[in-house]
């Protein structure tokens, strides 16, 4: 029984293993297969995460490129703002030094005033004269431009106008040595006034109109002036003294090119008038001769004809009778008479006489010369 017992436990333990061997090895492909099955799920899920991954990877890679190189031109442009800042400070340092100097101030004025004068569109030795002088029984006078207006007038314009005050002003840190600097700066400014008032220029340099243009270089200077003295303006006026800036001395330069275009105007009308009046003239002797010649025409008709009456009346009848004589063969022949259909002259400026002419266009030019003038 033993012997047997141990056959039957030793049989099923075989087929129990076989069995399990069976169920594991089936459960292992299914389980192999489920794996193959989620891995490639999960495979799939990932692969556009790598792939954003990857790109964003790129565009931070790019980025911090394109930030170094940012970096690095951005450093480069304030190492070039300071040393322009530098330089522009050396600068400054130097002009402000050198504008100190009297004789370099007014040069440097005489100098600002050419460039707005050039971009009103004027030309030296045609439109203006630079550092014109007249000797006086005071001395001898040169203002630094004169401007010619239509007509042959003048305006004198003056560019030696003082800022030494304003320089020191803006060069201090010290607030009550800047306020005092300024208020020298306007009290120089109304000495300049009451120099070029005492000055006349307008007498000297005659005809001109009664007063003189100050200009100051800088509308930042004048601006200084004004807030310490804000009746500099007026002050100006009354002595015959017009203060001009760099814009107000354009907009009056600019006016006076204008006229100066007006009066060329006006010249060409008068020019045209003329030539009309000249035109209108020879029209009218044309006229004359043209009736004059058809006068002489309709005489030298009249005269044919009458030859043509007298050669058929008294000539051709003496004549025929050698045909009636059996003289001659043949008739003569007989000349008709001249009959000119001549054009009469009838355009009221080819009828009228010269004088005429003449009379018609001076009554014109009283409205013509009004209109060129408006």
């Amino acid at each position: 029984f033993r012997a047997l017992a141990a056959d039957a436990l030793a049989n099923n333990n075989e087929q129990f293993l076989a069995l399990a061997h069976q169920r594991l090895s089936a459960s292992q492909q299914t389980q192999v297969g489920e794996l193959a099955q989620r891995e490639q799920a999960v495979k799939a899920l990932v692969e556009p995460l790598t792939r954003t991954l990857e790109a964003v990877r790129t565009e931070l890679t790019t980025a911090e490129k394109a930030r170094l190189e940012g970096q690095a031109a951005l450093g480069e442009q304030v190492r070039a703002m300071r040393e322009s800042s530098e330089h522009l400070r050396s600068e400054t340092a130097q002009l402000v030094t050198a504008l100190r100097s009297s004789q370099v101030r007014g040069r440097w004025g005489e100098l600002q005033l050419r460039r707005v004068v050039e971009s009103a569109g004027m030309i030296a030795q045609v439109d203006f004269v630079e550092q014109s002088q007249v000797r006086t029984d005071d001395g001898l006078l040169r203002p630094d431009m004169v401007v010619r207006l239509a007509g042959g007038k003048n305006v004198v314009v003056d560019a030696k106008v003082a800022f030494l005050g304003f320089l020191e002003a803006t060069q201090t840190t010290d607030e009550r040595v800047r306020v005092e600097r300024m208020a020298a700066h306007a009290r120089h400014m109304r000495a300049h006034i009451d120099d070029l008032a005492g000055k006349r220029y307008w007498d000297q340099f005659a005809p001109a109109p009664e007063f003189v243009v100050m200009f100051v270089p800088a509308e930042s200077f004048l601006h200084a002036a004004l807030e310490q003295d804000p009746g500099l303006v007026e002050y100006a006026f009354e002595r015959n003294v017009v203060i001009a800036s760099p814009m107000t001395l354009l907009a009056l330069l600019r006016t006076i090119a204008y006229a100066w275009r007006q009066d060329a105007l006006a010249s060409n009308a008068q020019a045209v008038l003329t030539l009309g009046k000249e035109l209108h003239g020879r029209l009218a002797t044309m006229g004359l001769h043209l009736a004059k010649l058809g006068r002489s025409i309709d005489a030298a008709a009249g005269a044919y004809n009458q030859t043509v009456s007298s050669l058929e009346t008294r000539v051709l009848v003496s004549a025929r009778r050698f045909a009636d004589l059996n003289v001659v063969d043949g008739d003569l022949p007989t000349p008709a008479p001249a009959n000119p259909q001549l054009s009469a002259v009838s355009a009221p400026e080819l009828v009228a006489s010269v004088t005429e002419q003449v009379v018609a266009l001076d009554d014109l030019t009283p409205s013509t010369s009004a209109a060129s003038g408006s």
